[in-house]
Protein backbone atom coordinates (compact mmCIF):
# COMPACT_ATOMS: atom_id res chain seq x y z
CA UNK A 1 0.00 0.00 0.00
CA UNK A 2 2.86 1.95 -0.68
CA UNK A 3 1.00 4.15 -2.95
CA UNK A 4 -1.37 5.36 -0.25
CA UNK A 5 -0.40 7.94 2.94
CA UNK A 6 -2.24 9.74 4.80
CA UNK A 7 -1.54 12.95 6.03
CA UNK A 8 -4.62 14.73 7.73
CA UNK A 9 -8.49 13.81 7.99
CA UNK A 10 -9.48 15.00 4.22
CA UNK A 11 -6.67 12.84 2.97
CA UNK A 12 -8.38 9.86 4.83
CA UNK A 13 -11.46 10.27 3.66
CA UNK A 14 -10.60 10.56 0.03
CA UNK A 15 -9.02 7.34 0.78
CA UNK A 16 -11.98 5.56 2.17
CA UNK A 17 -13.94 6.36 -1.06
CA UNK A 18 -11.25 5.03 -3.29
CA UNK A 19 -10.73 1.95 -1.41
CA UNK A 20 -14.11 1.55 -0.21
CA UNK A 21 -13.40 -0.94 2.84
CA UNK A 22 -10.30 0.53 5.33
CA UNK A 23 -9.98 -0.84 8.76
CA UNK A 24 -8.98 1.47 11.27
CA UNK A 25 -5.82 -0.62 12.86
CA UNK A 26 -5.88 -4.37 12.04
CA UNK A 27 -7.23 -5.76 8.90
CA UNK A 28 -5.28 -9.26 8.91
CA UNK A 29 -3.12 -7.98 5.36
CA UNK A 30 -0.07 -6.59 5.84
CA UNK A 31 0.19 -2.29 5.56
CA UNK A 32 -3.86 -2.51 4.87
CA UNK A 33 -5.14 -0.35 7.77
CA UNK A 34 -4.98 3.70 8.27
CA UNK A 35 -2.49 3.37 11.37
CA UNK A 36 -0.28 1.72 9.00
CA UNK A 37 -0.72 4.10 6.18
CA UNK A 38 -0.76 7.08 8.30
CA UNK A 39 2.03 9.92 9.03
CA UNK A 40 3.98 9.87 11.85
CA UNK A 41 2.09 12.84 12.99
CA UNK A 42 -0.62 11.01 13.20
CA UNK A 43 -0.03 8.18 14.78
CA UNK A 44 -0.03 7.18 18.99
CA UNK A 45 2.42 9.70 20.54
CA UNK A 46 2.80 9.78 24.47
CA UNK A 47 3.64 13.54 25.72
CA UNK A 48 6.61 14.19 27.67
CA UNK A 49 4.45 16.17 30.30
CA UNK A 50 2.01 13.45 30.21
CA UNK A 51 -0.88 12.40 28.46
CA UNK A 52 -1.27 11.80 24.79
CA UNK A 53 -2.00 12.84 21.15
CA UNK A 54 -3.01 10.48 18.03
CA UNK A 55 -4.97 12.92 15.87
CA UNK A 56 -6.27 9.49 13.61
CA UNK A 57 -8.35 8.70 16.58
CA UNK A 58 -9.89 11.95 17.02
CA UNK A 59 -10.35 12.00 13.41
CA UNK A 60 -13.39 9.28 13.48
CA UNK A 61 -15.84 11.49 14.45
CA UNK A 62 -15.74 14.34 11.91
CA UNK A 63 -15.34 11.38 9.22
CA UNK A 64 -18.38 9.93 10.12
CA UNK A 65 -20.35 12.76 10.34
CA UNK A 66 -18.57 14.59 7.04
CA UNK A 67 -18.21 11.74 4.45
CA UNK A 68 -19.91 9.02 3.01
CA UNK A 69 -18.98 6.38 4.62
CA UNK A 70 -20.08 3.79 7.55
CA UNK A 71 -18.32 3.23 10.93
CA UNK A 72 -18.15 -0.07 12.98
CA UNK A 73 -16.52 -3.29 13.70
CA UNK A 74 -16.77 -4.73 10.76
CA UNK A 75 -13.38 -7.25 10.44
CA UNK A 76 -13.21 -9.66 12.20
CA UNK A 77 -14.59 -7.68 15.35
CA UNK A 78 -11.99 -4.84 14.66
CA UNK A 79 -13.51 -1.24 13.79
CA UNK A 80 -13.14 0.48 10.56
CA UNK A 81 -15.04 2.49 7.71
CA UNK A 82 -16.74 1.43 4.77
CA UNK A 83 -17.88 3.81 2.27
CA UNK A 84 -21.70 4.49 1.38
CA UNK A 85 -20.79 3.10 -1.99
CA UNK A 86 -20.24 -0.03 -1.03
CA UNK A 87 -22.31 -0.63 2.14
CA UNK A 88 -25.44 -2.19 0.71
CA UNK A 89 -23.58 -4.91 -0.85
CA UNK A 90 -21.29 -5.37 2.31
CA UNK A 91 -24.73 -5.07 4.24
CA UNK A 92 -26.80 -7.47 2.26
CA UNK A 93 -24.19 -10.28 2.48
CA UNK A 94 -23.02 -10.07 5.59
CA UNK A 95 -26.54 -10.36 6.73
CA UNK A 96 -27.13 -13.29 4.56
CA UNK A 97 -24.92 -15.12 7.18
CA UNK A 98 -25.13 -13.34 10.34
CA UNK A 99 -29.08 -13.94 11.37
CA UNK A 100 -31.28 -11.41 13.50
CA UNK A 101 -30.41 -12.35 16.82
CA UNK A 102 -33.02 -15.15 18.73
CA UNK A 103 -36.18 -13.49 20.04
CA UNK A 104 -35.99 -12.89 23.69
CA UNK A 105 -32.08 -13.47 23.52
CA UNK A 106 -29.73 -11.36 25.56
CA UNK A 107 -28.45 -10.09 22.00
CA UNK A 108 -32.14 -9.43 20.93
CA UNK A 109 -32.50 -6.94 23.92
CA UNK A 110 -29.75 -5.39 23.17
CA UNK A 111 -30.42 -4.56 19.81
CA UNK A 112 -34.31 -3.53 20.77
CA UNK A 113 -32.43 -1.19 23.36
CA UNK A 114 -30.59 1.02 20.85
CA UNK A 115 -33.60 0.54 18.43
CA UNK A 116 -36.22 2.15 20.97
CA UNK A 117 -33.75 4.56 21.72
CA UNK A 118 -32.53 5.77 18.04
CA UNK A 119 -29.07 6.00 19.34
CA UNK A 120 -27.39 5.82 22.61
CA UNK A 121 -24.04 6.14 24.10
CA UNK A 122 -22.23 2.66 24.78
CA UNK A 123 -21.56 3.49 28.68
CA UNK A 124 -25.27 3.71 28.73
CA UNK A 125 -26.33 1.14 27.14
CA UNK A 126 -24.46 -0.98 29.01
CA UNK A 127 -25.71 -0.04 32.73
CA UNK A 128 -29.52 -0.08 30.59
CA UNK A 129 -29.04 -3.75 29.65
CA UNK A 130 -27.73 -4.79 33.21
CA UNK A 131 -23.78 -5.41 32.40
CA UNK A 132 -22.76 -3.85 35.76
CA UNK A 133 -19.57 -3.87 36.75
CA UNK A 134 -15.83 -4.40 34.99
CA UNK A 135 -15.81 -8.07 34.92
CA UNK A 136 -19.03 -7.82 32.33
CA UNK A 137 -17.68 -4.88 29.86
CA UNK A 138 -15.95 -7.54 27.74
CA UNK A 139 -19.03 -9.83 27.43
CA UNK A 140 -21.34 -6.61 26.27
CA UNK A 141 -19.00 -5.53 24.18
CA UNK A 142 -18.91 -9.32 22.27
CA UNK A 143 -22.32 -8.94 21.80
CA UNK A 144 -22.13 -5.34 20.53
CA UNK A 145 -19.40 -6.73 18.07
CA UNK A 146 -21.48 -8.89 16.89
CA UNK A 147 -24.50 -6.80 16.50
CA UNK A 148 -21.68 -4.70 14.36
CA UNK A 149 -19.99 -7.76 12.37
CA UNK A 150 -23.83 -8.18 11.00
CA UNK A 151 -24.28 -4.68 9.87
CA UNK A 152 -27.34 -4.29 12.67
CA UNK A 153 -25.57 -1.69 14.75
CA UNK A 154 -23.42 1.08 13.74
CA UNK A 155 -21.47 3.78 15.49
CA UNK A 156 -23.30 7.33 14.52
CA UNK A 157 -20.51 9.49 16.65
CA UNK A 158 -18.37 9.90 19.81
CA UNK A 159 -19.14 11.61 22.68
CA UNK A 160 -16.41 12.56 24.86
CA UNK A 161 -16.21 13.85 28.85
CA UNK A 162 -15.10 17.57 29.17
CA UNK A 163 -12.41 18.56 31.77
CA UNK A 164 -13.12 22.01 34.07
CA UNK A 165 -11.87 24.06 31.44
CA UNK A 166 -14.28 22.64 28.53
CA UNK A 167 -11.74 20.64 26.99
CA UNK A 168 -12.65 17.19 25.83
CA UNK A 169 -10.46 14.36 27.27
CA UNK A 170 -10.03 10.40 27.43
CA UNK A 171 -11.14 8.05 24.57
CA UNK A 172 -14.54 8.68 23.98
CA UNK A 173 -17.75 6.54 24.08
CA UNK A 174 -19.54 5.16 20.96
CA UNK A 175 -22.39 6.90 20.21
CA UNK A 176 -24.34 3.28 18.95
CA UNK A 177 -27.66 3.63 16.43
CA UNK A 178 -28.93 1.62 13.18
CA UNK A 179 -27.88 1.99 9.64
CA UNK A 180 -31.60 2.28 9.10
CA UNK A 181 -31.89 4.89 11.53
CA UNK A 182 -28.61 6.60 10.65
CA UNK A 183 -29.02 6.47 6.62
CA UNK A 184 -32.77 5.02 5.91
CA UNK A 185 -33.62 1.35 4.78
CA UNK A 186 -33.03 2.22 1.12
CA UNK A 187 -29.40 2.56 2.01
CA UNK A 188 -29.11 -0.85 3.07
CA UNK A 189 -30.38 -3.25 0.28
CA UNK A 190 -28.61 -4.13 -2.78
CA UNK A 191 -29.64 -4.86 -6.12
CA UNK A 192 -28.75 -7.77 -6.53
CA UNK A 193 -28.30 -11.59 -4.41
CA UNK A 194 -25.74 -11.78 -1.06
CA UNK A 195 -23.54 -13.81 -3.28
CA UNK A 196 -23.48 -11.57 -5.95
CA UNK A 197 -22.88 -8.85 -3.46
CA UNK A 198 -19.49 -10.87 -2.38
CA UNK A 199 -18.13 -11.32 -5.82
CA UNK A 200 -18.48 -7.69 -6.54
CA UNK A 201 -16.67 -6.45 -3.62
CA UNK A 202 -13.88 -9.33 -3.63
CA UNK A 203 -13.34 -8.25 -7.16
CA UNK A 204 -13.02 -4.74 -5.82
CA UNK A 205 -10.50 -5.48 -3.27
CA UNK A 206 -8.40 -7.48 -5.71
CA UNK A 207 -8.31 -4.51 -7.63
CA UNK A 208 -7.59 -1.89 -4.92
CA UNK A 209 -4.83 -4.78 -3.04
CA UNK A 210 -3.17 -6.99 -6.28
CA UNK A 211 -0.66 -7.98 -3.25
CA UNK A 212 -3.31 -9.57 -1.15
CA UNK A 213 -4.13 -13.12 -1.33
CA UNK A 214 -7.77 -14.98 -1.86
CA UNK A 215 -7.53 -15.87 1.79
CA UNK A 216 -6.98 -12.41 2.79
CA UNK A 217 -9.82 -10.84 1.18
CA UNK A 218 -12.34 -13.58 2.15
CA UNK A 219 -11.40 -13.11 5.52
CA UNK A 220 -11.90 -9.02 5.64
CA UNK A 221 -15.33 -9.14 3.83
CA UNK A 222 -16.83 -12.68 5.38
CA UNK A 223 -15.65 -11.96 8.92
CA UNK A 224 -15.17 -15.90 9.08
CA UNK A 225 -18.82 -16.65 7.91
CA UNK A 226 -17.74 -18.33 4.82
Amino acid sequence: MSQYEIHSCEQMMELIQQVGFLPLLVSGIPGYSAEDMADEYCRYTVLPEGGWEWPLWKWKGTIISESECVYGKFFNGKAGFISRRWWAYFCNYRRSVYPLPQENSIEDGIYQTIREQVSVINRDLRAWCGFAGAKMRSRFDGYVARLQMATRVVTEDFVYPHDKHGKEYGWGWSLLTTPEQLYGKEACVADCSPEESLARMTEHLHAVLPQATDKQITKLLCGGKK
